[in-house]
């Protein structure tokens, strides 16, 4: 009996992030949740007493922030998920 090849072919994407504003890792540079600018799509989500926070979806460092922070979910996007994060 053959063996069945490996899927070759198989794609993995990364989450696209078209509808933010990426600034700057949020808790180091290398952190892949990352600070989000302001923008169209953001705008009705900032808060000038908390951080918008935008991390891929079910990722480790995704985990990671909610833990740490227990921040407020105001969206969905791209392969991202995007938290307000309290200043205080």
């Amino acid at each position: 009996m053959p063996l069945q090849p490996e899927a070759a072919d198989t794609v993995i994407r990364s989450p696209t992030n078209q509808d933010l504003r990426l600034v700057r890792g949020y808790r180091s540079t290398d952190d892949d949740c990352q600070l989000t600018g302001e923008n169209a799509f953001t705008n009705d989500f900032l808060d000038d007493a908390a951080d918008l926070v935008s991390c891929p979806s079910g990722s480790d460092a995704e985990q990671s922030l909610i833990e740490m922070y227990n921040p407020r979910q105001v969206a969905k996007t791209g392969g991202y998920t995007v938290y307000s994060v309290p200043r205080r």
